[in-house]
């Protein structure tokens, strides 16, 4: 059985999510929850602002009162573009690069706050976080599909079947 394709490339170059009406509203709903977590400095939000200068207190400061504002910005842009392009038919490859740039965001906070590691095993259904760690495989997955995707992209590959998005 194969797996549905999410996205597509039409030969204009844009691309076009084939998303249900419950992954859109998750793609619209978790960008929101997440600005909340970046402007609240919620210690979840900490791998998206690494320490620049761990060993050094001052040139930190610099670093931060440099980059920061830029950094958050740019991750509540990616966040914005996914929240108001989430139930779009199609998208410009700026935009999916937004999507990519927001699904790590997102990533990253869940992944934080369920502490999430590469040696971890399958997932208890009964675990009272179980469908927060689905979520985060979700997001994980479509990440996956947009690389493929955007790389398609670059070899000038279409990805759309017959009859699709022409």
């Amino acid at each position: 059985m194969m797996a549905r394709r999410r996205f597509s490339r039409d030969r204009s170059g844009r691309f076009h999510p084939h998303l249900g009406r419950s992954e859109q509203e998750l793609l619209e709903d978790l960008p929101r929850q997440a600005r909340s977590s970046l402007v609240a400095e919620d210690p979840a939000a900490s791998r998206l602002f690494p320490v620049a200068y761990p060993d050094n207190d001052e040139a930190e400061a610099e670093y931060r009162s440099l980059m920061g504002e830029g950094l958050l910005a740019h991750h509540q842009h990616a966040l914005d573009t996914l929240a108001a392009t989430a139930g779009a038919d199609s998208v410009d490859e700026d935009e999916l690069q937004q999507w990519m740039g927001a699904l790590e965001v997102l990533r990253l906070l869940l992944g934080t706050q369920l502490e999430v590691s590469e040696d971890m095993t399958e997932i208890d259904p009964t675990d009272p976080q179980a469908q927060h760690y689905a979520v985060y495989g979700y997001l994980s997955m479509l990440q996956g599909e947009i690389i493929e995707v955007l790389s398609g992209a670059l070899d000038g590959r279409h990805t759309s079947n017959p009859g699709e998005e022409g």
